[in-house]
């Protein structure tokens, strides 16, 4: 009886079937441990972008203060917020609904700051002044409004980022 081909080839078939099971519970155990993995580590990602955004929004919030109440001029201020704005992780669009903040940025970002403005001559830093000054007083209003709307925002999504901590 033992040497009937059938029954050698039924146990083989058996054998191998087991084995090919072992294998796929073992593959979707280490797939299980993957998913698993890539969550937590998505979830510290979200995390650390919370916390990095809420770093900014208060930075923000100090910033439009100080621009509000005039401790901090136009140009100043607005290239300090187009740099936070731009480094926000969980938003996006910014510039579109803070334009005149980021049309400022861009007229004057060109502009040598600190050692390297103090290397140009008189002449060329006046140009220089004279050319950022017009940007400031074409585009005072319009930063005026994008301050109030950008306290408002930044307030709403500190109070957002703060929820999700919670």
């Amino acid at each position: 009886m033992l040497t009937n081909p059938w029954l050698y080839l039924t146990l083989l078939g058996i054998v191998i079937i087991g084995v090919l099971a072992a294998i796929a519970t073992k593959l979707l155990r280490q797939l299980k441990q993957q998913e698993l993995a890539q969550a937590e580590a998505k979830k510290a990602q979200q995390l650390a972008h919370q916390t990095h955004d809420k770093k900014v929004i208060a930075s923000v919030v100090i910033i439009v203060r100080a621009m509000k109440e005039e401790q901090c001029d136009l140009s100043e201020g607005c290239w300090r917020l187009s740099v936070l704005l731009d480094s926000l992780k969980l938003s996006q669009d910014l510039a579109l609904q803070f334009p005149a903040i980021f049309k400022l940025y861009e007229t004057i970002k060109h502009m040598p700051i600190l050692e390297e403005r103090k290397k140009l001559d008189k002449k060329a830093r006046m140009k220089l002044d004279l050319e950022r000054m017009k940007a400031e007083a074409t585009l005072a209003d319009d930063i005026k409004r994008d301050l109030d709307l950008l306290h408002q925002y930044a307030n709403e999504r500190a109070t957002v980022l703060n929820n999700k901590a919670a």
